[in-house]
């Protein structure tokens, strides 16, 4: 059987349905793949009333074919979900619901069944309340990777890496580690020449401001070290890159992958530079996963403005990749 795209609804009180509605009646300009949505069948018709979208919704079952999933009626995988209204504020009532979600489409996986799933977006604070950083090391966690995912913010002109994910500031340079820099390029890497074809040139960033320090601290005892490794295992690493320039120069020296030490080094100017025109997208695990690059955006909720750019742009990726 040929295998399909599976859509996590994510937080219940989200913009996560109205992107979904918003990217169903778009499918057939940008998809050829099947899809179906893992969430509440009774709540996204409620949402889909509130927001007054024209759609049809049909209950697909465990033992769906891939017929089931065309024709003009959006396919969801039905878990039971109790709430009277459309929107409500975000709380930890859904977290059971959020986490059944993610089980069954991991269940699938292994069924082969999807290809990989996209999860909408959800509150990381309410839902893992500090057990994990983000769904990334959750999901890495979760099927026995732990320390293995990488966090790949991709566009086709430019991805970024973060090397640590969400941890405070002062923790970063106690976290920076030459074996892990190098397993996630190489993992980075292996992604790109089996779905692309592509060695991918990469700048590695240093840590401090313009690299101050960097004959004397980190970036020479852990960075500059990691680099040389991965020349000589054949992989295109310059760096340390100064964080501040590498945005003004990656198109003149052609990287297509920008790993930073810390989130908001690389995060902050990817999303200035593309808006909702990117995805973020986990390595490392036994399947891909996909998610929008942006958040519940609980202050537009029911007001029929939330862009599905990233939405589309995650499912597309799907058509992409080998």
């Amino acid at each position: 059987m040929s295998r399909a795209i599976a859509i996590i609804a994510g937080e219940p009180n989200s913009i996560s349905s109205e992107i979904i509605f918003k990217s169903w009646k778009l499918r057939k300009k940008y998809t050829h793949k099947p899809l179906f949505v893992i969430g509440s069948f009774s709540l996204l018709n409620l949402q889909k009333k509130k927001l007054k979208l024209r759609i049809k919704i049909k209950k697909i079952g465990t033992n769906f074919n891939i017929n089931e999933l065309n024709g003009n009626q959006l396919p969801v995988y039905d878990i039971a979900y109790n709430q009277i209204k459309p929107f409500e504020k975000i709380s930890g009532k859904s977290n059971k619901y959020i986490f059944e979600c993610f089980n069954i489409a991991i269940k699938f996986v292994k069924q082969k069944k999807i290809i990989g799933f996209i999860n909408c977006p959800i509150s990381k604070e309410s839902l893992f309340k500090n057990k994990h950083q983000g769904i990334t090391e959750f999901l890495s966690n979760k099927t026995g990777k732990k320390d293995n995912a990488v966090m790949l913010l991709y566009n086709s002109k430019l991805s970024v890496s973060p090397f640590t994910t969400h941890i405070p500031l002062n923790q970063v340079s106690r976290k920076i580690d030459k074996k892990k820099i190098i397993q996630k390029v190489k993992i980075i890497n292996s992604f790109y020449k089996k779905n692309f074809n592509k060695k991918p040139n990469f700048a590695i960033l240093g840590l401090n401001p313009h690299n101050f320090g960097s004959r004397k601290s980190s970036e020479e005892t852990i960075i500059i070290e990691a680099i040389k490794k991965l020349t000589k295992l054949k992989i295109k690493a310059t760096g340390p890159v100064a964080p501040d320039s590498s945005f003004m120069i990656f198109k003149r020296y052609k990287f297509d992958v920008i790993v930073g030490m810390y989130h908001d080094q690389v995060l902050t100017p990817f999303k200035a530079l593309f808006n909702f025109n990117s995805i973020n997208v986990t390595l490392g695990l036994p399947f891909i996963r996909i998610s929008p690059d942006h958040g519940v955006a609980e202050n537009i909720l029911g007001k029929k403005i939330a862009n599905p750019t990233s939405l589309i742009e995650s499912i597309k990726f799907f058509n992409s990749i080998k």
